[in-house]
């Protein structure tokens, strides 16, 4: 084949090549633009919709909009529950619920032998006597504050908190505060993977605690419980009361004092159960209040009155009868 293969190109289709003129550029151009015009404004993003294509041709808007407008009222009222605890420092009032000679009659401040002591733990220590370590109620007091606080604020918000003791001696108290707060215990041996490995235990499905509080960071062996290495690996948080023996690196809100004494123990539970009930109340009264407000802003129906009509053959005007 002598010829070189030139692609054929439609009559007046507005397109020209490099070096000529065509005398359908300026309209076609036009068209074009004109076209875009239309398209960009009927490709313009709605507030919740997108665009689609229908089967006529044109693109029509298929979007939410007018469902997303209309909010139900019961997440208006969520949306202010969780926001309101969050504007006050001490929306619970908690600094009520103890004072450092609470702590101190209670025997919080007594350690173990400075022998075993871990070394993490020494920040929180106020000195030695008697060969024995004595723990600071004032960091005791500020870190007990802090536990509460963010109990109060998951019991607040409806979260799954459980109680994790392996004390002989307190282990029914821990089981029968749990109960009383309608929360969850755990005073028996820990499986290991008993949070990490829920899926094939339980079943797909299963809720996750949102909270562990532990009574004592050791079990019946004076070993590491195992709650706490599992709650890390998931990013459970942990609330626990820490010894002088014990590691308080995993544990998200360590609290410094005695974890052995029997007086210890039933003031750590007394002070968790007031706190988690306080804190279901005061969600029931601002529930109630919101309610209140949201209906008393709400707009009444009015009554419609029946549209008048006038007869034209006799004359008489009166209501619109029925069909």
């Amino acid at each position: 084949m002598g010829g070189a293969i030139r692609r054929a190109e439609p009559p007046h289709s507005g397109f020209r090549r490099e070096g000529e003129r065509t005398a359908h550029a300026p309209a076609a151009d036009m068209a074009a633009s004109r076209l875009l015009w239309r398209t960009a404004a009927l490709l313009r993003p709605s507030r919740c919709g997108t665009v689609v294509r229908s089967t006529s041709g044109l693109l029509r808007h298929h979007g939410t909009l007018s469902v997303a407008a209309v909010s139900r009222p019961e997440d208006d009222i969520e949306e202010r529950l969780l926001q309101e605890p969050l504007k006050h420092a001490d929306f619970f009032n908690l600094q009520e619920l103890f004072s450092v000679q609470e702590l101190f009659d209670a025997r919080v401040h007594l350690g173990h032998k400075k022998s075993s002591r871990h070394r993490y733990m020494a920040p929180y220590l106020f000195g030695c006597r008697l060969d024995h370590d004595i723990i600071d109620l004032e960091q005791t007091a500020q870190h007990l504050q802090l536990a509460l606080n963010f109990t109060a604020h998951v019991a607040f918000r409806k979260g799954i908190i459980l109680f994790v003791s392996r004390h002989r001696q307190t282990s029914h108290r821990v089981e029968t505060v749990a109960k009383e707060c309608g929360e969850y215990a755990h005073t028996r041996y820990w499986q290991g993977g008993l949070l990490t490995n829920a899926r094939v235990q339980y079943g797909a499905g299963v809720r996750l605690p949102d909270l562990l509080i532990l009574l004592n960071t050791f079990n019946n062996v004076f070993e590491p419980h195992l709650a706490i290495r599992d709650a890390a690996k998931i990013s459970i948080p942990t609330v626990a009361v820490v010894d002088t023996n014990s590691n308080p690196s995993l544990i998200t809100y360590p609290i410094p004092g005695n974890d052995d004494s029997p007086s210890a123990i039933h003031l750590y539970l007394s002070l968790f159960k007031t706190t988690i009930l306080r804190a279901k109340e005061k969600r029931r009264h601002l529930e109630a209040i919101f309610r209140l407000q949201k209906k008393s802003a709400s707009p009444r129906g009015t009554l419609q009155r029946p549209t008048p009509r006038v007869d034209e053959e006799k004359g008489h005007s009166g209501p619109l009868s029925p069909d």
